[in-house]
């Protein structure tokens, strides 16, 4: 739950868009190239080149916030206002267009229900009757004796029944 997803990648990782691959380039809003300073500053400037067209390929064009790269660094302080002023601006954006209250909102319906499964499934699992019919259910759809949807129903009717 956050109300800005920054991320934070290293000049020198290699494969340049990696995170492409895992689909966390996509629900970034802000993505800062850390290290951009003495013999990584070429490499860092290089990453956010490829950073910046590999998000004008990937992004929403529906969003009002457009994300974009920044170049960082902690030992010179380069690019550290800029990375703050950008967040401040997205907030700013977000909330004119309404979505930031929003994203909170929907955020907090979500971790309402997330709650709710956590507390379930721990009520579930230390239930005695469920926790004795586990073991000898699991093996029995590992070896493909009963379903994985029967061996639930089991597992929840034991549950319910002891409510």
């Amino acid at each position: 739950m956050v109300d800005l997803f920054l991320l934070l990648l290293a000049p020198a990782g290699g494969d340049e868009l990696q995170g492409i691959k895992k689909g966390i380039i996509e629900v970034a809003d802000l993505l800062l190239i850390t290290k951009s300073d003495g013999a990584l500053l070429p490499v860092a400037r290089a990453a956010k080149t490829e950073y910046s067209r590999a998000l004008r390929l990937l992004r929403n064009t529906q969003s009002p916030w457009k994300p974009f790269v920044i170049n960082v660094s902690s030992v010179t302080g380069d690019g550290i206002g800029d990375a703050w002023e950008e967040m401040l601006n997205f907030k700013k954006v977000m909330s004119e267009a309404g979505l930031f209250e929003k994203q909170r909102s929907d955020q907090r319906i979500t971790w309402l229900w997330n709650h709710v499964q956590s507390e379930l499934l721990e009520k579930f699992n230390n239930t005695e009757k469920v926790r004795k019919l586990k073991l000898e259910l699991e093996k029995r759809v590992r070896y493909g004796e009963t379903s994985p949807t029967a061996a639930a129903e089991i597992l929840i009717s034991e549950f319910m029944n002891t409510r």
